[in-house]
């Protein structure tokens, strides 16, 4: 469902699991959590795109949404 629901994509479907493919992507909008009916998915609550473009602008980069730190994941996502 999340592959469905996910306005950017983020989600991809492998061997019949749902993963991450592309976490800057990700807005936080929180849809792949609430359609999520096993409750596999959580999503922290931020400011998502708005956030993104303004780190990307800040840094001179392209947008992010800030979910991984010298390649190492955090916790938005």
């Amino acid at each position: 469902m999340c592959t469905i629901v996910c306005p950017h994509g983020v989600f991809a479907v492998n061997d019949k699991k749902a993963e991450l493919k592309d976490r800057d992507a990700c807005m936080e909008c929180g849809a792949c959590a609430k359609n999520c009916i096993v409750g596999a998915i959580t999503v922290k609550s931020g400011v998502g795109c708005a956030s993104g473009i303004l780190t990307g602008f800040f840094r001179g980069t392209e947008p992010t949404c800030g979910c991984s730190e010298n390649g190492k994941s955090s916790s938005c996502c």
